[in-house]
């Protein structure tokens, strides 16, 4: 079993930036790649900073995977079973191997979820469907948008679209029917109509939604929460929210001593900045820690 200076857990923004400065820092970290990132989904980012013409979520961990292996990070795929302590800090099971480590670094992220709509997939890669409002309205100013969800997360999601359409329509879902925020929704001149998932069809060009007459948008957002990938923390004990993000304190270290956390499994804004930011702040925190 190899031993680490630190362990990273999850190769997307947030776990490939820890990577790096860690690397710079001239420590010996592992980072274990479960799978395609959140990240990846992502057409073209143009408010990524440093991109002003955009750029595409696999180019971006393309440029991130490089930049920790040229510092000397250990990338391999792996997904971690299972998290236990020994004296010095912690092991870490996967794929049938370990590691060991004073310090592990919990970059997992999140997986949103998404309706039974064919060619949904493909359609997230053209931009018809998207995940992120802050991070692509920008690019749908005036155009018809449609927002799918099934409770007061569609509605919030539709209101802050607002600001870059006077076309929103929330495609409510849910069993019970719209809310009590219906009656916000239309002061603000936002739409609701009450559909099931099959009524909605995804093309090369937009959304359309059956009905007399039928709908079309330009685009979809999806408002139907997402699953966080907190568990093995949350199993050992780390403290989180109702929803199951991570509390951490100001050096990005969850309630258990030596277990850091970054990124979108972390209470706060799901953005690539924001991962980044957190993920130097534990990494410079674990490098002082090592150096003590």
């Amino acid at each position: 079993m190899e031993t680490y200076d630190a362990i990273v857990v999850g190769a997307g923004p947030a776990g490939l930036t820890a990577a790096s400065y860690l690397g710079r820092f001239r420590r010996r970290v592992l980072v274990l790649d479960g799978g395609k990132p959140r990240a990846a989904w992502i057409p073209t980012s143009h408010n990524t900073p440093g991109f002003p013409g955009g750029v595409g979520g696999p180019e971006l961990l393309r440029r991130l995977r490089a930049q920790a292996e040229l510092y000397g990070a250990r990338i391999q795929a792996g997904r971690a079973g299972e998290l236990s302590t020994e004296p010095g800090g912690f092991e870490v099971a996967f794929d049938r191997k370990a590691a060991r480590a004073p310090f592990v670094l919990m970059a997992t992220g999140i997986i949103d979820i998404k309706p039974a709509l064919a060619g949904i997939d493909e359609a997230i890669l053209r931009s018809v469907v998207r995940m992120c409002p802050i991070c692509d309205a920008f690019e749908a100013i005036d155009k018809a948008i449609a927002v799918i969800g099934d409770g007061p997360l569609g509605e919030r999601e539709a209101l802050f679209l607002r600001t870059y359409s006077p076309r929103v329509t929330l495609l409510h879902t849910g069993k019970s029917g719209p809310g009590a925020g219906s009656e916000v929704l239309g002061r603000a001149g936002v739409d609701v109509l009450s559909v099931s998932v099959s009524d909605i069809v995804l093309d090369d060009t937009g959304v359309t939604v059956a009905g007399a007459p039928s709908r079309t948008f330009d685009h979809l957002y999806l408002a139907l929460g997402c699953e966080l990938e907190s568990r093995l923390a949350v199993a050992w004990g780390a403290k989180h929210d109702g929803a199951g993000k991570l509390i951490v304190d100001a050096h990005q270290q969850t309630s258990i001593a030596g277990l850091y956390a970054a990124g979108d499994v972390v209470l706060g804004l799901n953005q690539i900045a924001i991962a980044a930011a957190e993920a130097a702040i534990a990494a410079t925190d674990i490098h002082n820690r090592l150096r003590g």
